[in-house]
């Protein structure tokens, strides 16, 4: 069951972002087109982002295992290919109080470890791989959007640098307008020094690159329209082919639907994440508004503005936002936007937008990330649920899943706030009636 409209799950539409824009096609090779025919492998995948494509490039280069991967649109076309860029950290919905409270300390240290290592692991595929993923900024800002927010910030910094040794700063408002920018909802912020910016399709397809030249066969528009149990066999069908495989990986986050995951489908929770980009700005308009940063920003509201400037000075703006995922919805958002960042960065307001898109950020009830198998069939993995910050974990959790599976690793390895399947949404077909009264109560507690 779906409840967004269904222009957003229609892979056959560009995304229509800027990403799409400033990105050199995939290399001739890597998405072998359709499935046709009928096919085995090993491991089969479905989707065609970071998560499925680290897992393939992994089984394939670690392992030798035959892994086809099966996408809906073109490789790369979900939330990997057009999210904001931001390779940082902790993919969870918790604060990190909270992740202490609910797993303890030790679990939430591994936890925080393994993400360090996973942005670690990005700038190492972009090395030993080649990728040219455009990397910016040292580091990361979290910003206070209201004075009373600082507290927040010095909490972050007693705990993820005190306690969990991740190298981070706390500035001031005014060491912030410094060094960095100043705007009307700037009141001092925590700089993470692990993070940074980077292309995110670029990275998407570069991986898809790595994963073909390492033995991955990739599917791109092979939509599994059907999926059986066979035996010991799983039977994937597309419109042109069917895909036999003794094991099965579901890394489709924000757009798993039935039939793909059917059980998981009732246990995530999709909210809509929308960006707009401007033209490049002038020297003059920088100045006006005192930008000096590359490193990529978040703010602290509990629906989050995120925004950094790209390499070419187009500035790009985030938010939550939309129930529907109708098109006139969207334009509706868009507008919105861009009467938000022209608020919040008053020397901008008059500066026009050139690309609006909009994609899922995938949550769920626990508000952490999800590995595992399905408890009534071993042979079904998944790796999902990133709440917003997956362009790390993502080809982490893909990483493990290969390790997994190819026997390197076991599940009780991996930190607590990961490991198995998330609890089943109450009335699921309610959804959308709890995201709408979550967005209220934020909205209430951002003022």
């Amino acid at each position: 069951m779906t409840w967004y409209h269904a222009s957003m799950y229609d892979a056959g539409r560009p995304a229509g972002s800027f990403w799409e824009d400033d990105a050199p096609p995939l290399e001739s090779g890597v998405d072998l087109g359709p499935l046709n025919g009928d096919e085995r492998c090993d491991v089969a995948i479905i989707g065609g982002g970071y998560t499925g494509l680290s897992a393939a490039y992994h089984l394939a280069r670690d392992h030798h295992i035959d892994v086809r991967v099966l996408e809906s649109g073109p490789l790369g076309w979900g939330a990997s290919g057009r999210n904001g860029g931001f390779c940082t950290l902790p993919p969870s919905g918790l604060s990190l109080s909270g992740l202490i409270g609910r797993y303890g300390e030790d679990e939430t240290r591994r936890f925080i470890s393994s993400q360090v290592e996973a942005v670690e692991l990005v700038r190492m595929l972009a090395r030993d791989e080649a990728i040219d993923i455009r990397p910016q900024g040292d580091g990361t800002l979290h910003v206070a959007h209201t004075p009373s927010r600082f507290a927040e910030l010095e909490e972050e910094r007693d705990l993820l640098g005190g306690k969990f040794g991740v190298p981070v700063d706390l500035l001031s408002r005014e060491e912030v307008a410094e060094t960095s920018y100043d705007s009307t909802e700037q009141f001092g912020a925590l700089v993470n020094k692990v993070a940074f910016g980077l292309h995110p399709l670029r990275f998407a397809r570069g991986l898809a690159a790595a994963a073909a030249r390492h033995g991955a066969k990739l599917h791109g528009h092979s939509h599994v329209g059907q999926w059986e149990k066979d035996g010991g066999e799983h039977r994937l069908v597309t419109k042109t082919g069917t895909l036999r495989a003794r094991r099965v990986i579901v890394a489709t986050n924000g757009f798993t639907r039935a039939p793909v995951g059917a059980d998981l489908s009732n246990r995530l929770m999709p909210v809509l994440s929308n960006i707009v980009v401007t033209r490049p700005l002038t020297d003059d308009e920088l100045v006006a508004q005192g930008w000096k940063t590359e490193r990529p920003c978040s703010n602290t509201r509990r629906l989050l503005f995120y925004y950094r400037l790209l390499p070419d000075r187009r500035f790009l703006f985030g938010a939550r936002g939309d129930l529907t995922g109708r098109p006139e919805d969207g334009a509706k958002m868009r507008t919105v936007m861009e009467r938000r960042l022209g608020e919040v960065f008053t020397a901008w307001k008059d500066v026009p937008t050139t690309h609006y898109w909009r994609g899922f950020v995938c949550m769920n009830a626990r508000m952490t990330p999800a590995i595992g198998h399905m408890p009534d069939d071993k042979s079904v993995f998944f790796g999902l649920c990133y709440h917003g910050d997956g362009v790390s974990a993502a080809p982490w959790t893909g990483k493990m899943l290969a390790q997994i599976i190819g026997g390197t690793r076991n599940l009780a390895e991996i930190p607590a706030p990961f490991r198995g399947i998330p609890p089943r949404m109450p009335f699921p077909s309610l959804r959308r009636w709890y995201l709408g009264a979550a967005l209220g109560y934020y909205r209430l507690q951002d003022k």
